[in-house]
């Protein structure tokens, strides 16, 4: 048995209506699935995005798993954008902070990450190698 790919990536919000739009505001897209939680707020928005259709999902902090950290930590998924650059001056300006500046890490390797208005660290990077397996993916 073997990893096959990731299949929802599940950030946490105290505010999850707030999270959503900022989300939906950065992605251009909006949530495709909503869940209200037993109060009637909203308790969990799941966005599928890039070429994959990735799930990302947003649920109230009050779900989380026992012991979970209150805020930014452990490990960092990147997301691969086409302008490392322009993505994290689009992020930053729109209210997150800089949790890893662009940092070269080898040809065809840049990464970044940023901290989410919510607390979340949202990786970002150009890689080559996603661009080859994606470009070998498709039909000639």
């Amino acid at each position: 048995m073997s990893l096959r790919g990731f299949s929802t990536i599940s950030f946490w919000a105290d505010d999850v209506a707030a999270a959503a739009a900022w989300y939906a505001q950065f992605l251009s897209v909006e949530a495709y699935f909503t869940r209200p939680g037993p109060d009637g707020r909203l308790a969990y928005a799941e966005f599928r995005i890039g070429d994959y259709q990735a799930e990302l999902g947003i649920i109230d902090r009050s779900y989380g798993p026992p012991g979970a950290v209150d805020g930014p930590g452990g490990a960092i998924v990147y997301w691969h954008v086409d302008d490392l650059a322009g993505t994290m001056e689009r992020l930053l300006s729109m209210g997150a902070t800089q949790y890893q500046p662009i940092t070269p890490r080898g040809e065809g390797f840049v990464t970044a990450a940023v901290v989410d208005p919510f607390g979340n660290v949202l990786g970002v990077m150009y890689n080559q190698h996603y661009l080859e397996v994606l470009a070998s993916a498709r039909p000639a």
